[in-house]
């Protein structure tokens, strides 16, 4: 097989070292994604006022949950390419490649249409205010309109990661999301467009992004694998892929649906809470970036291993995991402790309510001491899905899923919108309880998707 310059190949070396080189890229390119709802939320703070930034807070909530669809199916589809490649079996990867994204694309357009069709039921059902109904709606509209390529690009994104290759996607997404920035500011402060200005932008720098991540995958595929025989589309081998696909979806979804299923207690508070609830969100979405990209590097190092038979392999690299998740945690709490109240006044303007501050801070202070448990959580989480052993880390995150809505629904009404936030940390710590006994067990050793060569 014809190695790429770009592709970090996992199977040889020292273990912490792949791992590293393969997931700082990861983390740049998720802080870059992440900037598209950041500069969302930042200029209709900024220029439009509370209420806009409330609504795209809210609006981000359901968006969440179909991008960690996209990324969870990505993830979980990609599992199985970078078995194959570790087997060295590159026209079953190719045909895997290819019946990806066809699953993909289908499914993007069935959700994308449904969303535009049902979105303000499901603004009504989240017990959106009027004050910021109307924005949401033109929000969401927009957004579905352009879900085919958010899920194209994630989904690509993810095939790239699974041949080793985390730098490619993380420069098509410094150049998508400098397009975002430079169409935000056009179509909000020169053209005075609001929230559908903010949309507008995000769908077509997802559209640019998606075209020429297909173009690159295409020239990449052809490079590695141009001599080996592949077929368009595999059903066995979409089986096998859906087995873990759908559990990674699941996982990757358990946070967003939480947070969208919470959203409906934060929006009982008014405007201002939703605006500070907002606000906390995006920068929590920036902390566990690093957490979450530890995760995937895992999933993707453990797959490529599993496929070349080198399990104990597998276990030196989640051991280097603790390590590098314990630095990064204490990194991020450092920076919320001195520099919490800044990352907070970015996204409120100084006409906003007090309560949209002291919500704000009061969800930063508190779950920057706990991002170590959503960092052990995703390794965990990761080893367990690059192995193709996804029963019992789906079953954790259920119970994730649980604890977070439960608490936050049968507290909320006692001690505050507090509750929202304590339930965080008890979510996470149950779910990786569950994840390391089940590792310690070592039956994921066992669990094969792919036939031998």
């Amino acid at each position: 097989m014809k190695q790429q310059k770009a592709a970090v190949n996992m199977t040889a070396g020292r273990p912490g070292k792949a791992l590293l080189i393969f997931a700082l890229p990861l983390i740049l390119g998720n802080l870059f994604q992440q900037f598209y709802g950041i500069i969302d939320s930042v200029v209709v703070g900024q220029f439009v006022g509370q209420e806009a930034l409330a609504s795209v807070g809210a609006s981000s909530s359901i968006t969440n949950v179909f991008i960690a669809v996209a990324i969870g199916g990505g993830v979980g589809s990609s599992v199985v390419v970078s078995q194959y490649l570790g087997a060295g079996q590159t026209g079953n990867m190719k045909t895997a490649v290819s019946t990806t994204l066809i699953n993909f694309l289908i499914l993007s357009l069935f959700l994308g249409a449904a969303g535009w069709l049902l979105h303000p039921s499901i603004l009504h059902w989240m017990n959106t205010p009027d004050n910021v109904f109307s924005d949401a709606a033109v929000y969401l509209g927009i957004y579905f309109l352009g879900l085919p390529f958010l899920f194209m690009y994630n989904v690509q994104a993810s095939v790239f990661q699974a041949m080793g290759d985390s730098r490619t996607p993380l420069y098509l997404l410094i150049f998508s999301s400098f397009t975002n920035i430079v169409l935000d500011l056009t179509f909000v402060v020169s053209f005075g467009m609001g929230v559908g200005g903010v949309a507008a932008a995000t769908l077509i720098a997802q559209g640019i992004s998606a075209v020429v991540s297909f173009a690159f995958l295409m020239r990449r595929l052809k490079e590695c694998c141009s001599t080996e025989p592949f077929r368009f589309y595999d059903c066995q081998m979409m089986a096998h892929m859906l087995k873990v696909a759908i559990p990674s979806i699941l996982q990757q979804s358990i946070v967003n649906i939480g947070m969208l299923l919470v959203q409906s207690v934060i929006n009982g508070f008014g405007s201002g809470v939703m605006a500070g609830y907002a606000a906390a969100s995006r920068i929590e979405s920036i902390c566990i970036v690093p957490m979450l990209a530890v995760g995937n590097a895992m999933s993707t190092f453990t797959a490529q291993n599993i496929g070349a038979g080198q399990t104990e392999r597998v276990r030196a690299g989640y051991r280097y995991c603790y390590g590098l998740l314990a630095v990064f945690a204490f990194i991020i709490w450092a920076m919320m402790s001195l520099w919490g109240d800044v990352f907070v006044r970015c996204f409120l303007s100084d006409g906003m309510a007090n309560a949209a501050f002291q919500t704000g801070m009061g969800y930063v202070n508190f779950i920057s001491c706990f991002y170590i448990l959503i960092g052990l959580k995703a390794a965990t989480d990761g080893l367990l899905r690059g192995a193709g052993d996804v029963i019992v880390f789906t079953a954790a995150n259920l119970v994730n899923l649980t604890i977070r809505v439960a608490v936050a629904f049968l507290l909320a009404p006692v001690v505050g919108v507090q509750a929202v936030w304590y339930a965080i940390p008890m979510g996470w710590a149950a779910n990786y309880a569950i994840s390391f006994i089940r590792y310690l067990s070592g039956k994921w050793k066992g669990v094969s998707l792919i036939a031998p060569k």
